[in-house]
């Protein structure tokens, strides 16, 4: 079993976003690791390993438009089964 169970990645669309800043909150706040937040001031990429992607699309919905939400479950992808 992995550590942190669910990979979660989305694209955030808004207007003055800062990858740095979104993802030193993430690193300070969510408790996870393979943290990437990558793009520009309009759109910006997220991919983090956490087991409370909930918390994660909170915080990013609260930035912009969310979407291309992608959650897996990785412990059933190790054991097999569908994510």
């Amino acid at each position: 079993m992995t550590e942190f169970r669910y990979d979660t990645q989305l694209l955030i669309e808004g207007h003055d976003l800062d990858e740095d800043a979104i993802y030193d909150y993430i690193e300070k706040h969510f408790k996870g690791d393979s943290l990437l937040a990558v793009g520009d001031e309009e759109l910006i990429k997220i991919h983090f390993h956490t087991n409370e992607p909930w918390l994660v699309l909170q915080y990013c919905a609260s930035l912009g438009e969310i979407y291309d939400i992608v959650v897996e479950d990785m412990d059933r992808q190790s054991r097999g089964l569908k994510g």
